[in-house]
């Protein structure tokens, strides 16, 4: 017995055939009535209804199914959707995961990863194809927040954001110290214990935010900004105590390591216990293994710094008496010299010297203010008889006169020029009306002229003028013409058309 294949998308198996009688066939009875075949009604199909019927068959028998194979021609659209192909060795399959379900992934599909999607069939129908569509990714062999972790973590590192130049150092005793973690873990608590114990006169700024969760990542980078928006704070620890990698996994995220790298001071990161480590760990300017020693980091004890500063006190006090000793000893050597000897009155005698040329000095500057006093009063004499006030009223009167002057001036000019205008223009109208009167008697001559030399003039006095039939030519001659022919007539009024009956 062959099995027989099954068929796709679950269609009834074919009623079995009958097996053929053994022996001849029986004959057909004359009187039974011929049978004929019935074919059901046709039913023809455009291909839309077609592919929508195949769509609605496959998303209703494969409502959800779990798919494994290998991601290739991966590619985020301008949309936000991811496209992609799952294969293997025997068969590919497109698959399509819509922008809502690719935030929720913990890693970034990539080409080459070998996967299990979860999804439902669907048809895409405007090209006829069948596809996945794809609600959740897991990668096989490897867990997917390692696999986002190294994803993130080889991202970052070939950005530059891991490099020791760009560490800081901590300061020796910081003013205002900023805490981002949550207020209900005991992470806070032990800082601020460590920091009251080593240094109680530390002042503590306190982001607090959630540091497990959904939104966990986004509220840590916003709680780190806050901080940065504080004026002198001198270095920010951030971080919560141990827990699991789901619970540790908010600092493994982009959103903090950028808002890490972002920090204006000095960034301490403190997640969990020593052997935790997390993206956030490789971004900051210093990584503790637990947040009490972030705390022991970042400020020394108050009696080794006051230590410290009692020894650089004693160190400078006994450095500055040896120096006032050497140079008091560097005095007397001096001091005891042959050459020196009666050094005082010397510089008595200079002294004395020192206060006489300052008493000429001042004298000689007394006399010489006094005559630069006598010259400024002697030039002010002078600019007061060159005031310019008194020069500008005759300016003024002078300018008042010839004003006058010249209107006047103006005016008899302006009636001359009238004058002479209406001279010239009474000559210029009778010169205009004797050309008028000469023009209008010639024109009265040549119109008599013109209507006696008028053709339709002599018309008037009873001529008439005979055309031919189709009026191009002026019949002068009774010859031009024969009886029978038909000619035109016009007269002073109207016109006439006449035939030719008799030719003289």
């Amino acid at each position: 017995m062959t099995e027989r294949p099954a068929l796709p998308f679950g269609e009834p198996d074919p009623a079995p055939e009958r097996p053929a009688p053994s022996g001849p066939p029986a004959p057909a009875d004359p009187s039974a009535p011929s049978a004929q075949p019935t074919r059901p009604a046709r039913r023809v199909l455009t291909v839309t209804e077609l592919t929508a019927s195949v769509r609605v068959l496959l998303e209703s028998r494969y409502a959800e199914v779990w798919i494994e194979g290998e991601i290739s021609n991966a590619r985020v659209w301008k949309t936000g959707h991811l496209y992609f192909t799952l294969k293997d060795a025997g068969a590919q399959l497109r698959a399509v995961m819509f922008r809502s379900a690719l935030r929720l992934q913990r890693f970034r599909p990539e080409d080459g990863q070998h996967v299990i999607a979860r999804g439902r069939i669907s048809v895409y129908e405007p090209k006829g194809e069948y596809q996945i569509v794809c609600d959740h990714l897991e990668p096989q062999g490897v867990g997917a927040l390692q696999l986002a972790y190294e994803q993130l973590r080889r991202k970052l590192e070939g950005e530059g954001l891991f490099d020791a130049a760009r560490k800081r150092a901590l300061p020796p005793l910081p003013r205002k110290i900023g805490v981002v973690t949550s207020l209900d873990g005991a992470a806070l608590r032990d800082i601020l214990n460590v920091l009251r114990r080593r240094h109680p006169d530390a002042h503590v700024i306190i982001s607090p935010t959630r540091v497990q969760g959904d939104r966990a990542a986004e509220e840590i980078a916003a709680a780190l900004r806050r901080l940065y928006a504080v004026p002198d704070v001198d270095v920010i620890i951030a971080g919560r105590g141990g827990g699991s990698i789901e619970d540790l996994w908010a600092f493994n995220t982009e959103p903090v390591a950028r808002a890490i790298a972002a920090s204006p001071v000095p960034v301490i990161s403190a997640v969990g216990h020593e052997t935790d480590f997390t993206i956030s760990d490789f971004v900051a300017d210093l990584r503790a293994p637990t947040p009490s020693a972030a705390a022991e980091l970042v400020v020394a004890r108050k009696d080794e710094m006051t230590a410290r500063i009692r020894g650089f006190e004693q160190r400078l006090g006994a450095a500055a008496r040896d120096a006032l000793q050497r140079r008091r000893a560097a005095v007397q050597a001096l001091e005891a010299r042959p050459g020196l000897a009666g050094w005082p009155a010397r510089v008595a005698v200079r002294g004395r010297q020192v206060g006489e040329l300052a008493h000429r000095l001042a004298r000689a500057g007394r006399n010489h203010a006094a005559q630069r006093e006598r010259r400024l009063h002697e030039l002010r004499l002078r600019l007061e008889a060159l005031d310019l006030g008194r020069r500008i009223d005759g300016v003024r009167a002078r300018l008042t006169v010839a004003r006058e002057a010249a209107a006047v001036a103006l005016r008899m000019a302006l009636r001359e020029r009238d004058t002479r205008v209406r001279s010239a223009g009474d000559a210029l109208a009778a010169a205009i009306e004797t050309t008028r009167l000469n023009r209008d008697t010639r024109l009265r001559v040549a119109a008599g002229r013109l209507e006696t030399l008028s053709p339709l003039g002599v018309l008037g006095r009873g001529y008439a003028v005979c055309w031919n039939a189709d009026r191009s030519a002026i019949i002068r001659d009774a010859a031009a013409v024969s009886a029978g022919d038909d000619v035109h007539v016009t007269l002073h009024e109207g016109a006439l058309d006449c035939t030719v009956t008799k030719v003289e």
